[in-house]
Order: C-alpha cells, then sequence, then structure tokens
C-alpha cells in the first residue's frame, strides 16, 4: 500500500494518470486513503502477546473492551493479532484504538470501480482457480520457497494456498484435502472482502461479465 502510494505520487507528479489494480481491502485503504497509522513499540507488543498465551485471546479481549469498547466489537476474540495491536496503541498512545480507524477519505481525488460476480459463478472460478495453481506448479514454488525459509514468516507462511501447500508437503494433507482447504479459505477471504467494501460507499460496482464492461 505505502510503496504503491509513493509511486502514484510520482506518476502525478509527472502528468500520468496511476491505475491501481487488485490487492486487499486493506491493500486499497493503504494505497488510496488518508491514513493516521499509529505508532509501534515492540516490547509493548511482547507483553501482550505473552499475555495471549498465557491467559487466552479471551481475557485480552475482555479487556479491550473494557479500554475501547468500539475496537472490542469491531475485532474477533479469536483473532489475536488485532486484539494485541488494539492493546499496543491503547498502551503507547493513550488514545483509543478505534480512533486511528481510517475514515474512508481518499488521499486525492479517485475513482475506484469494483467487479460483482454471483456468488454461485464466484465460487465456480475459485476453484477452477486452485485447480490451476496446483497445476502450474504451486507445490513447486512451495517447496522452494520453504527452503529459503518460507516458514519463518508469520505472514507469508500462512498466506491462502502457501499454508495448505506446506500442510501437504509435510504429509498433513493429501492433494484433494490441501485444494478443498484452500478453495474453502478463499471463499471466506471473498466474503470477508465483501462486507469490508459494503459499508463504503465510494466504490462503483459493476458486473464482471458485462458485454460493455469497457465502456461502461
Amino acid at each position: 500500500g505505502g510503496r504503491a502510494r509513493r509511486r502514484s505520487v510520482r506518476h502525478l507528479a509527472r502528468g500520468r494518470r496511476p491505475i491501481v489494480v487488485g490487492g486487499s481491502g486493506l491493500y486499497v485503504r493503504a494505497a488510496l486513503d488518508v491514513l493516521d497509522i499509529p505508532p509501534t513499540d515492540p516490547l509493548v507488543r511482547a507483553h501482550f502477546e505473552q499475555r495471549a498465551v498465557a491467559e487466552g485471546s479471551g481475557a485480552l479481549h475482555r479487556e479491550l473492551a473494557a479500554k475501547d469498547p468500539q475496537a472490542a466489537r469491531d475485532i474477533l476474540a479469536s483473532n489475536v493479532r488485532r486484539v494485541v495491536r488494539a492493546l499496543e496503541v491503547i498502551e503507547i498512545t493513550g488514545r483509543p484504538f478505534s480512533a486511528s480507524a481510517p475514515t474512508k477519505t481518499f488521499l486525492r481525488p479517485t475513482i475506484v470501480l469494483g467487479l460483482q460476480a454471483d456468488p454461485d459463478v464466484l465460487v465456480a472460478r475459485i476453484e477452477r482457480r486452485v485447480d490451476l495453481m496446483w497445476a502450474a506448479g504451486m507445490l513447486d514454488e512451495v517447496r522452494a520457497l520453504d527452503a529459503r525459509g518460507l516458514r519463518q514468516g508469520r505472514t507469508a507462511s500462512r498466506a491462502i494456498g502457501y499454508s495448505q501447500a506446506l500442510r501437504q508437503l509435510d504429509g498433513d494433507l493429501d492433494e484433494a484435502a490441501a485444494k478443498a482447504e484452500t478453495a474453502i479459505a478463499t471463499r471466506q477471504f471473498a466474503r470477508r472482502q465483501r462486507a469490508w467494501f459494503r459499508p463504503d460507499p465510494r466504490p462503483v460496482w459493476l458486473p464482471f461479465d458485462a458485454p460493455d464492461l469497457l465502456g461502461r
């Protein structure tokens, strides 16, 4: 998101109109919106991570609810990383975590276009995409990345597809199960994406298969 923002500024300075394609909802927001990103403190974060292990995420979520009810409503108790982050920000800044939530305000004039697909069509396309990922060499890619330390990365090793491929390489899943879990996780991600964008009035939604899509 930050890299896309910096590149967009450079293109605008040269009189070009940048086009940003794809990315998760958070990526889009990081690239396009006004953001108030709170500071971090590894020691404070480590303190809450240790407490999460010792006391459980539910206890930390209850503490968050007492300190910032709005943040607790927005963050699931099972999402330990976000609960810890919220408590870290509150500890460092003395302000509610929810006070730094994005306001859905573009940094500069922007048009956002979104593509919609019928849920049944989307499910079929997701399953086809997973088949193509494995046919194109997903296991070989993950095997090579694993040799370069993929598992040491907390985020990349948990990415949809990578996580399942690692489990297949470990013998925990066969190929059919790894692909099925990847498809399920992708469908869940798609639902979260729809929920993310639903309250935002700014995107213009268009059917992905409209014959006049380019003109529209």
